[in-house]
């Protein structure tokens, strides 16, 4: 992991970043209009959602420089952090910058090619648009953790349910979740995916049926939420 005062020594994506689509990983790509996060946009996770915003985030990996920023997420779990697959040594952290935080994002913008940002209380329209020309001129990907005035996409996490308790023991094993995908264009008519977010290994990964609609778990257990279906081993939160 590396501290928001790295920054000077990160290097910058700036103008000369490669326009277009940021990559993910290959669980979100399907429930996403375009297949990856377009540049230079806001993206707005309804809820805060950690494990959508880590999974959202890892697929920063792919791109050349790979660096990415954390601001206002003193809770971030860095563990669960490098399991969904993000390089702690290019994520750059901005623990509790206060009121200003769109100071943070505007200077962090240059610097990095995504950042997941949790503002100090309600965004103000007019502070949305001056970040979002920031984010145009240097096609960072602003993941924001709750609503973002204008954004053009927006994910949320409902229906999920844990793995591995039995009864008042056990270790959780994953969580299975629908994901929520809506905004405008192409987006605007929505898009779900059920996924492990995250799976036994801490990471995105499509949840996979069997011919009879069975949900089944990597060693080939049912773990179908329903009667006489695992429900042993459930959790709802």
């Amino acid at each position: 992991m590396a501290s928001a005062a790295a920054l000077c020594e990160a290097g910058g994506t700036g103008t000369d970043a490669g326009r277009g689509l940021l990559p993910v990983v290959p669980a979100l790509r399907g429930v996403l209009p375009e297949g990856g996060l377009r540049r230079g946009t806001a993206v707005s996770v309804a809820g805060g959602d950690a494990g959508l915003l880590l999974a959202l985030a890892a697929g920063v990996r792919e791109t050349e420089g790979g660096w990415a920023a954390a601001v206002g997420l003193p809770d971030l779990g860095l563990a669960a952090a490098a399991g969904y697959g993000l390089d702690l040594r290019r994520l750059l952290v901005a623990d509790d910058p206060g009121p200003h935080w769109a100071e943070v994002v505007s200077v962090l913008a240059g610097a990095v090619e995504l950042i997941m940002l949790r503002p100090d209380g309600p965004v103000p329209p007019n502070l949305a648009a001056r970040l979002a020309a920031v984010l145009r001129r240097s096609a960072c990907v602003l993941l924001v953790a709750g609503p973002w005035p204008g954004a053009g996409l927006r994910l949320g996490v409902r229906s999920g349910q844990w793995f591995g308790l039995g009864d008042g023991h056990g270790q959780l094993t994953g969580r299975q979740v629908e994901v929520v995908a809506e905004g405008r264009g192409s987006a605007v008519r929505g898009r779900t995916a059920r996924l492990w977010l995250p799976d036994a290994h801490g990471t995105a990964r499509v949840v996979e049926e069997t011919a009879a609609g069975v949900v089944v778990d990597e060693a080939g257990e049912d773990v179908t939420s329903g009667a006489g279906a695992g429900l042993d081993r459930m959790a709802v939160v």
